[in-house]
């Protein structure tokens, strides 16, 4: 995988924005502008760090709204990015806060995420960086299971390290995996705390059982292990001995505070019934939009590693708009979201280009499925345009509900080759036009039907 961004020396390497949108591109069709929205979103972050003067701390990110209706890649751009990405990055659904004292999600739960990803990132790092001496700390203990070092046999000792080194070659071939040794393993003890909300800890704003568990010794038990089942355990021991978690804690912190990203989904769900709404579940959603404003603007959050300051964090909101509007966000929040980016409904051509070109093609995925069944599943040109045909008329006569219906059609479609495809090895199936109408004519024909159906 590729990093978005290296600095080396007076030079930003990595991924440049046209670089970024054509890793995009291998997975999403269309959406030009969002593409590059984020794409140069993401660079001008790389941007920033490299800026010595006073001037950096004044560079905010700009946020960004993206608005289109459901199923056209408003997601599918913050899943590819949060694999492409080297930032710490959090998407989450708008629908799960709710402002404080309605039952839900405090809205400050998504900056201790993000921290939590952020020191995860760190950890992992520090990881590989030691990865070689826990792994020669790990043969040492269980050589020790396995041949304990006697210092009152000196005429012995001679003896003892060849045979030693007999076993550490055993090990490292893994030939003495099933073998049973017994280690001292050792477990924190968390208290039981019961708090009486939904989410627990997480209302608390700080973690109460890793509070008292600090305050308590681990337990140290003997336990008798297969030498497999006990390497991750001596390695995870090994690992929490040559880390310093102080300095993964303080490193964690400044890569979430400088680098991160949220992608906030369904913002429009948050939005419905517009501003006027003065009662019901308006009254909820109101609140959150205005416990997002110093979120986006610049606050500071407690977590449990420490405090969190929210102003250079990048917030990318994506939202249908169906049953709402842009503009009925509350003004404050509208102008915390200054980039808009409008993404495409999807016609035929789309659905043509998405069954085939993307590495995740449902195609594709569909001859992986069968393949090892041993089934050669093939589309031919006018198959491939039927699908994206039915799909896209379904989509204008039923509820649009974008590339999505592409998998409701698909499935109905490989139904009955899914099914027989265990007696079918050895086969070449090939998929048509007249195989598409005739698996699918007959609900397409019926709207009734294809509502519930397809």
């Amino acid at each position: 995988m590729s990093a978005i961004v290296e600095l080396s020396g007076q030079k930003i390497g990595g991924l440049t924005p046209s670089q970024i949108v054509a890793e995009l591109d291998k997975y999403i069709v269309g959406q030009d502008d969002a593409k590059r929205s984020v794409a140069i979103a993401l660079r001008n972050r790389m941007r920033r760090q490299m800026i010595e003067d006073d001037i950096r701390e004044e560079i905010k990110p700009k946020n960004i709204l993206m608005i289109g209706p459901t199923g056209v890649g408003k997601t599918e751009i913050s899943r590819r990015l949060a694999r492409l990405t080297t930032c710490p990055f959090v998407k989450v659904e708008a629908t799960k806060f709710t402002e404080v004292g309605y039952v839900g999600r405090d809205v400050e739960s998504m900056v201790r995420d993000l921290v939590n990803v952020a020191i995860d990132m760190v950890r992992e790092e520090e990881i590989l960086r030691v990865e070689g001496t826990a792994e020669s700390m790990v043969v040492e203990e269980l050589l020790n299971a396995l041949l304990p070092i006697s210092e009152k046999e000196p005429e012995r000792e001679e003896s003892a390290k060849k045979t030693r080194e007999k076993l550490k070659t055993k090990l490292v071939n893994g030939d003495l995996e099933e073998r049973y040794i017994e280690i001292t393993v050792e477990e924190q003890v968390v208290p039981q705390v019961e708090v009486f909300s939904q989410d627990g800890m997480d209302q608390m704003g700080i973690d109460m059982g890793d509070m008292l568990s600090g305050l308590l010794p681990p337990s140290r038990k003997k336990r008798r292990l297969r030498i497999r089942d006990a390497r991750p355990i001596l390695f995870e021991q090994a690992v929490d001995s040559l880390i310093n978690m102080e300095d993964v804690r303080q490193r964690g912190l400044g890569l979430a505070e400088e680098m991160g990203i949220i992608f906030l989904d369904e913002i429009d769900k948050v939005a419905a019934g517009g501003r006027e709404e003065t009662s019901g579940p308006g009254v909820s959603r109101q609140g959150v939009q205005r416990d997002l404003l110093p979120l986006l603007e610049g606050t500071t959050v407690r977590t449990r590693y420490g405090a969190v300051d929210t102003g250079n964090i990048l917030f990318i909101a994506a939202g249908a708009f169906n049953m709402s509007k842009p503009s009925d966000l509350i003004p404050e929040l509208q102008g915390r979201l200054p980039i808009r980016v409008e993404l495409d409904s999807l016609t035929a051509d789309d659905f043509k280009r998405i069954l085939c070109e993307p590495k995740d093609a449902l195609t594709k995925q569909y001859s992986a499925i069968l393949g090892v069944e041993g089934v050669d599943l093939e589309f031919d040109e006018g198959a491939i345009e039927e699908i994206a045909n039915i799909s896209y008329e379904l989509n204008q006569t039923t509820e649009n509900i974008g590339a999505r219906r592409l998998a409701t059609v698909m499935e109905k479609l490989m139904e009955e080759i899914s099914f027989t495809a265990d007696g079918r090895a050895g086969e070449k199936v090939f998929i048509d036009s007249d195989y598409v109408r005739e698996r699918l004519a007959g609900i397409v024909d019926d709207p009734n039907l294809s509502r519930y159906i397809l």
